[in-house]
């Protein structure tokens, strides 16, 4: 039987159960951070380590998982996706159940930050072409929004997750819970259509080079918030006086450079290179991996932002945030499977650019309503916009990246479409940030300066105490520390206020950010294509 006619069987018998495990899939490789994120203080305590010991598992799974991407796209190639796909669960399970019985954090950096890291650089890029293999181009769009969505509601559904399970029982039952979903989806893998493993070769400098050039390019941006950009912070690694931030994202990108050259010599030669170099002349596939990297830059910064507004700001605890964060999940839902099915011939770089516009008018709704006065309902509008924002991009850059290329390279793009989506996420995050750092030790040092209930001696004192950064503190927080301190009062309660407006400024400034970058996004969709994805304007890819 033919790639055409099997795909047709496939979606005409079991798509949904298709769907439903590429999904689940997804859901699986974003849930691990989001419910670190909020679980942190109480995994950190229980193997007796400190939040920085967490934070750098999380740093290192991301760093793992950003690296092996492109080499785990193209061991899908030679494998087999559906093979690749069943391997890197397999390996993720290990690594999952390893971290659930972790005894201290050098288990737990095994289990999650490596074995899971490397699970998940095989199993993304293999679920792309899955959807390819599995489903018509016309229907595409459909599949890839659905797939996306689960991601990017495993975002944000982790902290309602995380908080709930955390309280009422153990983080660990989290990733006991993994091994079983992993356990289910292996049991029908099977009935996943696949194509046979190609008769290709790996190459091992390519991967060496990809390796190492992004590891140091994302290694630098993760660790942006604690050593500086390029002005070092007191206690960051620096060289020559710079930070070593810059160093590691210079050395990083040249070392990307060496590496498009290497394969630009291995396909002049008619040798196998790692990633073809022709893929990102192609203006289709550019621009919707520009679009994935935008949409996670912009994505990363707000799921930073306003969970710090709900849970330091409001001092909610993570069960109350995530279900704040709820209606983001709803709306992407609808928007990524409802545009495809109910606007079949939507134009794709129409719908992206709606997705943008809606993602600005939330981010602005939201820093617009962020005054002293505001609540938890503040963010229930513009987490709404976020989601149809989101949810219409996710129903259109997928198919858009994956039907700009032969089906045969659809590994590779998915390679292709994970780094950029992590390096994304990475970026964002650290841009984020530093931004909403830098604000708020700059509010609260000139608001202390200038307030007349503080004391010169406490205006002196925290002039040099705050120079390297500011925390971000709930009052409470605050409040305990000036206790500590002995300070009380009204300088205590001129503090305070001080915080608070310094807080609100620092995440309107953030966010404002955020909407910038997604104003600067619309930019480039030039690129994304006008005709729907499977039309007859637009060329159709087969095997």
């Amino acid at each position: 039987m033919s790639t055409a006619a099997r795909r047709t069987s496939s979606t005409r018998t079991g798509s949904g159960l298709v769907l439903a495990v590429l999904a689940s899939g997804q859901f699986l490789m974003t849930l691990d951070s989001s419910v670190m994120n909020v679980s942190m203080a109480t995994v950190a305590a229980d193997l007796n380590t400190t939040i920085t010991g967490i934070q750098t598992a999380i740093t290192l799974y991301t760093l793992v998982m950003a690296t092996l991407m492109i080499t785990g796209g193209k061991v899908g190639s030679i494998l087999g996706r559906r093979r690749a796909f069943g391997i890197g669960l397999v390996i993720y399970a290990a690594g999952s159940f390893t971290t659930a019985v972790a005894p201290n954090l050098a288990v737990l950096l095994i289990g999650w930050s490596l074995l899971e890291g490397i699970g998940a650089a095989l199993i993304m890029p293999a679920i792309v072409a899955l959807v390819a293999s599995n489903f018509a181009p016309e229907r595409r769009p459909a599949a890839y929004g659905l797939v996306a969505a689960a991601g990017a509601m495993a975002v944000a559904a982790g902290p309602l997750i995380g908080g709930a399970v955390t309280t009422y029982a153990s983080w660990r039952y989290v990733f006991l819970g993994e091994v079983v979903i992993v356990v289910l989806i292996l049991l029908v893998l099977r009935r996943i259509e696949d194509t046979p493993p190609a008769k290709v070769h790996l190459d091992l400098t390519g991967s060496a080079l990809s390796v190492l050039g992004l590891g140091m390019l994302v290694f630098g941006v993760l660790r942006s918030s604690e050593w500086g950009w390029i002005r070092p912070t007191p206690d960051g690694v620096q060289l020559m006086g710079v930070s070593a931030t810059l160093w590691l994202i210079l050395a990083g990108l040249l070392v990307v450079y060496v590496f498009l050259l290497w394969e630009t010599r291995l396909s002049k030669a008619g040798a196998e290179p790692l990633l073809d170099p022709r893929l990102l002349q192609n203006r289709q596939l550019s621009g919707g991996l520009t679009m994935f990297f935008a949409q996670f830059m912009v994505q990363a910064g707000i799921f930073f932002a306003v969970p710090l507004f709900l849970s330091v700001v409001l001092e909610l605890d993570s069960l109350q945030t995530g279900l704040r964060l709820l209606p983001l999940s709803v709306a992407l839902l609808l928007a990524a499977a409802g545009i495809p099915k109910l606007w079949p011939r939507a134009a794709p770089r129409r719908v992206v650019r709606c997705g943008l516009g809606s993602m600005i008018v939330g981010i602005l709704v939201l820093v617009a309503g962020l005054d002293p006065g505001a609540n938890a309902a503040v963010v229930a509008v513009p987490m709404l916009l976020m989601g149809l924002g989101l949810g219409a991009l996710a129903s259109q850059l997928g198919a858009v990246t994956v039907s700009a290329v032969p089906d045969s390279q659809s590994a590779e793009v998915g390679g292709l479409q994970n780094t950029a989506t992590n390096l994304g996420a990475s970026l964002g995050t650290a841009l984020i940030g530093a931004v909403l750092i830098t604000t708020l030790s700059a509010a609260t040092v000139d608001g202390i300066q200038d307030n007349p209930d503080v004391p010169v001696a406490v205006q002196q004192q925290a002039t040099t105490e705050l120079a390297a950064g500011v925390p971000f503190l709930s009052d409470t927080q605050l409040t305990a520390a000036m206790d500590e301190a002995g300070v009380s009062g009204p300088t205590a309660d001129a503090v305070l206020a001080v915080n608070a407006d310094a807080r609100l400024e620092a995440l309107r400034v953030a966010c404002g950010l955020a909407a910038l970058l997604a104003v600067l996004a619309l930019f480039f969709t030039a690129n994304i294509p006008r005709e729907p994805v499977g039309s007859g304007g637009q060329p159709r890819h087969e095997e």
